[in-house]
């Protein structure tokens, strides 16, 4: 408290404000007091049109997620002990059996993001020696960071191979030596290059490196576990998909497409996996007790496909019917026009899934425009009790509904405004 007594005096000094008042001084106090025991984390209203928006905390946990990390959270638990026979376990294995079971692999790791699982791929198999990748494929990921830095971090030196457009099989194959260790192709999920282009199919690779006796290393970033085009989207390559053409290792995050917590997720070979497990980076790497609870509960909603949708926010929410999101927003206009005396308009508008999946991809929808829109109305819904994030465009304050559930709540605080 004396501390913030301190930095108040002080600002009204620096501002040279005379003749406050005791009561207006001690407001102004209590204020400050009030916005510093306000935890800096906090719940939002993510009306970006984003759905995994990576400044908003990517995927939303799924109900019985968070039960089961609230579970772990509050007792001892089973993290690294066997119960059947008495003695350390291994943490993996609370997640293995099923991302086996999801994927067709013969193992699975898992370590704290996407990021992570590459560099620990890389530094067990390949430390020292050249990894041959198609041009086109030497991703920049959100915050500038980019593949061929998590390359060189690993200590494996990368061999560009083809072209920013077009790479084909003999680039591949006149790129490999005694020098290199694996072969990686990194799935564009972020960007999308189209026109004059060629790839090499995943089975191609796989019968190349098998032949030269070396690891097939797939990163697919997003990770979808099913078919997204049942949800009106563009077909994602899946990891049991792309093990079945041949790789031998696969890589993916937890919290994108898949849905579920923070992750980096490794699938393939037995006696690959086991070479990444006995690396001390692994260590580093690893996740804590929460994340596999909620991973694990994850996991085991999709054995049970049919429900997949219903169960999984980030799913449930690609998949919401704009006709639902129109009534919404026709629901909620006339309120919030009310609380702010000024134009409000329902509008169709264009949702993305985010997180550099399906780049070129947009879901249609719908929200309220305010108009007119500017940077103050923006930081007066960020000062709400829940702050509201939309964005603004084209003059207009927008309010993309498609990820608004609890309207209820969203609705309560508009008497503040």
């Amino acid at each position: 408290m004396t501390l913030a007594v301190r930095e108040v005096l002080g600002e009204l000094r620096a501002a040279r404000e005379a003749g406050l008042s005791e009561t207006a001084l001690l407001e102004r106090i209590a204020t400050r007091l009030d916005q510093e025991a306000r935890p800096t984390l906090r719940p939002v209203f993510n009306l970006t049109g984003t759905v995994l928006h990576t400044n908003l905390g990517r995927a939303l946990l799924p109900e019985a997620a968070i039960e089961a990390m609230v579970a772990v959270a509050r007792a001892a638990s089973n993290l690294e002990y066997d119960l059947a026979d008495g003695r350390r376990g291994e943490r993996d294995h609370h997640v293995e059996k099923l991302l086996c079971a999801l994927t067709g692999a013969e193992a699975a790791s898992v370590v704290n993001n996407n990021a992570a699982a590459v560099l620990l791929v890389l530094n067990t198999l390949a430390q020292r020696k050249e990894v041959p990748t198609s041009r086109g494929e030497l991703i920049e990921i959100g915050g500038s960071f980019r593949l061929p830095d998590i390359m060189a971090r690993s200590g494996c030196r990368l061999r560009e191979v083809g072209t920013t457009n077009r790479t084909h099989l003999a680039d591949y194959a006149e790129a490999i030596g005694p020098k290199t260790g694996a072969v990686l192709k990194i799935h564009a999920s972020n960007y999308s290059i189209e026109g004059f282009t060629a790839a090499v199919p995943e089975a191609e690779l796989a019968q190349l490196c098998r032949s030269r006796g070396l690891p097939f290393i797939v990163d697919l970033g997003s990770g979808a576990l099913v078919d997204l085009r049942r949800y009106g989207l563009p077909h994602e390559p899946t990891p049991a998909e792309t093990l079945a053409q041949g790789a031998d290792v696969v890589t993916f995050s937890g919290d994108k497409l898949l849905g579920g917590p923070q992750a980096g997720i490794i699938v393939g070979r037995s006696e690959l996996v086991e070479r990444m497990r006995k690396n001390p980076l692994k260590r580093a790497l690893r996740v804590d007790k929460m994340t596999l609870a909620a991973l694990a509960a994850l996991l085991r909603i999709y054995t049970d496909p049919d429900r997949v949708a219903e169960r999984i926010p980030t799913l449930r929410l690609l998949a919401r019917p704009l006709a639902a999101i129109r009534t919404q927003a026709a629901r909620v206009q006339p309120l919030l026009q009310a609380a702010l005396k000024q134009t409000v308009e329902v509008i169709d508008c264009q949702s993305q899934v985010g997180s550099g999946a399906a780049p070129t991809q947009r879901i249609a929808s719908a929200g309220l425009a305010i108009r007119p829109g500017s940077d103050r109305l923006a930081a007066a819904f960020r000062a709400l009790p829940i702050p509201v994030i939309g964005r603004v465009q084209d003059g207009a304050f927008i309010l993309d509904l498609r990820c608004l559930e609890d309207e209820a709540a969203f609705v309560a605080q508009l008497g503040t405004l």
